[in-house]
């Protein structure tokens, strides 16, 4: 690995697409990034289900913050379909269906509670 790609190793286990034997760098993100001489747009998308992100965000958008300060494009995409239908069986309390407007809440709170990380 060369040194100056440390960052995107550190705190993953693995990295996809990341055929080494393939000589298409779409297959390859490692290959991808050494040759390429633009900045990547690397997208996170996430559903505001509940007020709050958590911990499972905390991860992808700290690597995102490590994509933007390599210079790359950061893109957050708050989705709102999983929290419309909540949990369409209708077995769990846990996904209820949120009006529209709850979803535009929490997706602006989403926003207020990445913007310290996150430039954009």
């Amino acid at each position: 690995m060369p040194n100056e790609l440390a960052w995107l190793y550190r705190g993953i286990s693995e990295i996809f697409p990341n055929q080494l034997e393939s000589k298409d760098v779409n297959e390859n993100l490692v290959q991808r990034l050494e040759q390429t001489d633009r900045p990547l747009r690397v997208k996170l998308g996430i559903d505001p289900t509940g007020a709050d992100i958590h911990l499972g965000h905390s991860i992808p958008v700290r690597k995102l913050r490590s994509f933007q300060d390599a210079g790359h494009i950061a893109v957050l995409i708050i989705g709102d379909f999983t929290a419309r239908i909540g949990d369409p069986t209708g077995k769990s309390e846990v996904r209820r269906q949120l009006s529209p407007a709850e979803v535009q809440q929490n997706a602006r709170d989403y926003l207020d509670q990445v913007r310290p990380i996150l430039d954009f």
